[in-house]
């Protein structure tokens, strides 16, 4: 994706407008677009960074896009567009490989700009999100007919969802590796995800507790409670203090005597998911025989907190980036913290792998669990849990 050139750009000197626009401009805006809404979040990127990104005024923005919803829209139909139209290159009796190929090299062409697509679709209409699940829908069956092909085995929808889960997963991280290297481990981790039986349970996995979710026994702690659902519903640029004050039973002027502002519930709320991954990876390592046995308890815990933890999962994971730099980098420690385990058990499990091309299965098998956890609409039984581990530990390798 090759950012707008310098004569594309105009000048004191230069003639008309018009004639040094490129014809790809509008291609450029929403790749821009892509890049910034990923990084920033819908509500937090302006248009401003957009036009700056692209090399043009904010007022020849607005010539192709009336507003910001405008242009967000635009950057999440283009991608999944770019994936349907893809597979409708492949062959109908393609195989899997060809099938996950495909998508593959959209992804990781694409990966600055199509992380936001994960989190922050929640601020598209329903129009919009109708149509993008009828596209997202179109990419699931071709994926599961030919894995079903291949591999008749239970699940065949989930085990789709699932390994799309790892190859969209490269658009949530930085991990800098070659794209040739990013879409080999990305193609054979979704080939090991379609392949697994979710109903034939994980070899050396024990039950796991979930983190203890903390009861809310203060003023405070309920404030924090009461946000968090209302974060992950409606998003957080979207909840106003008056409605965090009536879920609480108390005026919005009140709520300052317990936190300066909303942000810092919203830190509050990302410092606790923190906190309560952490206390379950530090219980489920406990007494491990080896580094099999341990990243599989890790691909565990992770789940059983996924299913625990939804909605502060989902705050945690969407919101992190509109956090101020001095509120977020105590998250992105413990983030990087938490990533460094898994990568250094499953580095011990495959010593042919190395710190990158870990990190990458890493986020994969997140991946994972985040799409199969979709699918199965969060329904927490044993049997769900079961299968996104399994899942989650197709996708690493082991």
């Amino acid at each position: 994706m090759a950012p707008a050139s310098p004569s594309a750009r105009p000048s004191a000197t230069a003639g008309p407008v018009a004639a040094t626009r490129p014809r790809n401009r509008k291609r450029l805006i929403v790749e821009a677009a892509g890049r910034v809404f990923s990084e920033r979040g819908y509500h937090n990127a302006s248009m401003e960074e957009v036009a700056a990104g692209v090399g043009i005024t904010a007022a020849a923005l607005y010539r192709h896009f009336p507003n910001k919803y405008a242009l967000f829209a635009e950057c999440a139909h283009v991608m999944v567009d770019g994936l349907v139209a893809a597979l409708d290159e492949v062959p109908a009796e393609a195989s899997l490989a060809e099938v996950l190929t495909a998508v593959t090299r959209v992804t990781v062409a694409h990966r600055a700009s199509g992380g936001v697509y994960r989190w922050e679709a929640r601020y598209l209409d329903r129009e919009d999100r109708r149509r993008l699940a009828v596209k997202f829908g179109r990419l699931v069956g071709r994926v599961e007919e030919a894995a079903q092909r291949e591999h008749p085995l239970p699940g065949r929808r989930l085990r789709a969802t699932a390994a799309l889960g790892a190859i969209g997963s490269v658009t949530m991280h930085h991990t800098s590796i070659a794209q040739r290297r990013a879409e080999e481990l990305l193609l054979a981790s979704a080939l090991r995800v379609a392949a697994t039986d979710p109903e034939a349970g994980t070899p050396g996995a024990h039950p796991v507790e979930p983190p203890a979710r903390p009861v809310p026994r203060t003023r405070r702690a309920e404030i924090l409670a009461a946000s968090v659902p209302l974060f992950a519903r409606n998003g957080f640029a979207n909840v106003t203090n008056g409605q965090i004050a009536e879920a609480v039973g108390l005026t919005p002027s009140a709520l300052y005597r317990h936190y300066p502002g909303k942000i810092d519930i919203l830190a509050a709320a990302c410092l606790q998911a923190a906190g309560l991954l952490a206390q379950g990876v530090e219980r489920s390592l406990r007494g491990v025989a080896g580094p099999r046995e341990a990243v599989v308890a890790l691909a565990a815990t992770y789940v059983a907190y996924s299913f625990e933890c939804t909605e502060l999962n989902s705050v945690a994971e969407a919101e992190l980036a509109g956090l101020p730099a001095g509120l977020r980098r105590p998250l992105v420690l413990a983030q990087r913290d938490h990533i460094a385990v898994w990568e250094q058990q499953l580095r011990l499990a495959r010593p042919e792998l190395d710190p990158r091309q870990a990190r990458v299965l890493v986020h994969a098998g997140f991946g994972v669990v985040v799409e199969a956890g979709r699918r199965l609409r969060w329904r927490d039984t044993p049997a769900h849990r079961e299968a996104a581990t399994a899942l989650a530990v197709g996708a690493l390798g082991l």
